[in-house]
């Protein structure tokens, strides 16, 4: 399986050349030793970065894993407060952080993330494989944070089937990118303008589904 994820990074190293970054995320799918072996022989590939090594669970063993090879290393999509973010800053090993405005607190939450982390030397990297809010959000923290370096989205990617990013906005133009870059939302509010009518069109309150737990003893849904 090392030689199959090593083809790979060949492959895309050979097509995009070496000034192209590349970024692999592990998932937290590898245990810790397989994790080492895994940095040092990606090293020679010179990866942007390498994701989520390990689980939150595991990740006093990052500073260890960070010994293996010369990459910069990742993570924070799966915590959820400054706290938890201060305890990896502590520890050490980590180079950018990643935490999800969703799951981290908000906007004030994650900029206090983010300043907590300038004061380590290290990065901020968003998470945001979301919707249109979400990134609106993290962007908006990005344009004032002076360790950020690259900002998550999902607009266009291959998971969205039914839908994309794009479809939940009215002003579509905003999320205007050019070389990789997109230029600061300036909009009132978040710098979005939300598809109410989409909005309705997908919401669970507009469906027939309801959670379990509200159900009548008889089986039948209770009014929420």
């Amino acid at each position: 399986k090392v030689d199959a994820v090593l083809a790979r990074v060949q492959a895309i190293r050979d097509t995009v050349g070496r000034d192209f970054g590349i970024g692999i995320d592990f998932h937290g799918r590898v245990h810790k030793a397989m994790a080492k072996v895994l940095m040092k022989e990606l090293a020679p590939f010179n990866p942007m970065f390498v994701e989520e090594p390990v689980l939150a669970e595991h990740l006093d063993a990052i500073h260890e894993i960070a010994q293996y090879g010369a990459i910069p290393i990742a993570t924070g999509e799966r915590l959820f407060s400054r706290w938890d973010f201060k305890s990896v800053l502590i520890r050490g090993g980590i180079d950018i952080l990643q935490p999800d405005v969703s799951h981290c607190g908000g906007i004030t939450e994650m900029k206090k993330i983010a300043n907590m982390a300038e004061a380590f030397d290290v990065a901020l990297a968003p998470h945001c494989p979301l919707g249109p809010i979400a990134l609106a959000s993290s962007l908006q923290v990005d344009s004032v944070c002076l360790n950020a370096i690259i900002q998550e989205q999902s607009i266009g990617i291959h998971y969205n089937e039914e839908n994309d990013v794009l479809d939940y906005m009215l002003n579509k133009e905003v999320y205007h990118f050019k070389n990789g870059y997109c230029e600061i939302l300036t909009e009132s509010g978040l710098g979005i303008q939300v598809n109410e009518e989409f909005m309705k069109a997908k919401s669970i309150l507009d469906s027939k589904w309801r959670n379990p737990i509200w159900r009548n003893e008889d089986g039948s849904f209770a009014e929420w």
